[in-house]
């Protein structure tokens, strides 16, 4: 819980503020960017929320926060936050919230699809909530769980025993130490169903992983992901932890496939036509040649 007299000076006057145990992770920016800002290494609250939609974001960004570093001096009911979650993205696609620190604030997402077409698919995992666990449960529960890389696999375990869903996770990052059912071996791409495709992209780490759904929707963990400043295509040097070649040569490889979003852990979510998305690509790639 946020502590006000540890409110960071940079928050403007008012009700929502942001304290120092920030971690600087972008969930709130992400989600309520018309209250919080990035002031340097940390969020600040700039602007207070003046109505209805806007007090709801901010909620919801409190209740997202990975290290409850947003306070509020009123009292709210942070059941409209809390059930806001999950929270559409695109089409079938859901925002689960509830980041966790253990996975520096990284966000997860749920594909929910009928049991016909495989049922639903939770990308990463979320911190372990009962509140969120009862709104996935309303909305079919869980079939798969895709573990992109071991940085983002929070409480992947609770949510594979409260819905008897199977992992899908690289050898590479420790897999089998974490008793996944479905353990990926070798940098080969290979369909789960009509509708998903699983592509070994190492490089953030060993055993990074994409999951490409319906040739459109690209979940790239912390691989890749959409740059606002430059609008287009980025990764992050600063944050490869195995090899900054692989990764370039794994970018390369997804050359071969179609999509028009990215949906990443970390960094911001883009779309684009999928012409357009490959000229990022190939973009993305060249200047990733000159780091």
């Amino acid at each position: 819980m946020a502590n006000r007299t540890r409110r960071l000076p940079e928050n403007v006057a008012g009700d929502f503020f942001v304290d120092d145990s920030c971690i600087d992770c972008d969930a709130c920016r992400q989600i309520a960017p018309e209250t919080f800002r990035d002031h340097g290494d940390q969020s600040s609250v700039h602007h207070q929320p003046a109505a209805r939609d806007e007090e709801l974001r901010a909620l919801m960004a409190l209740i997202a926060c990975p290290t409850g570093s947003i306070g509020t001096t009123k009292e709210h009911d942070a059941r409209a936050g809390i059930a806001a979650f999950p929270a559409p993205v695109v089409e079938n696609i859901y925002f689960c919230g509830f980041t966790a620190e253990s996975s520096f604030g990284a966000w997860s997402y749920l594909i929910v699809r009928p049991e016909s077409d495989g049922g639903n698919v939770l990308i990463d995992s979320p911190r372990y909530a009962r509140p969120l666990a009862d709104r996935i449960a309303a909305l079919g529960g869980i079939r798969t769980i895709f573990l992109s890389h071991r940085d983002d696999i929070a409480d992947h375990d609770r949510y594979a025993a409260t819905f008897g869903a199977e992992r899908i996770m690289h050898a590479a990052d420790g897999a089998e130490r974490l008793g996944i059912e479905r353990v990926v071996q070798g940098t080969g791409a290979f369909r789960v169903d009509d509708d998903i495709t699983i592509i070994p992209v190492p490089g953030h780490t060993r055993g990074q992983m994409a999951l490409l759904y319906r040739d459109a929707y690209l979940f790239t963990g912390d691989h890749l992901a959409w740059s606002p400043a430059r609008n287009t295509l980025t990764a992050f040097r600063s944050a490869c932890w195995y090899s900054w070649t692989e990764q370039i040569t794994s970018m390369e490889k997804l050359l071969d496939y179609s999509f028009r979003w990215v949906l990443p852990g970390h960094g911001r979510i883009g779309s684009d036509t999928a012409e357009r998305m490959h000229a990022h690509l190939e973009g993305c790639i060249a200047w990733m040649k000159e780091r």
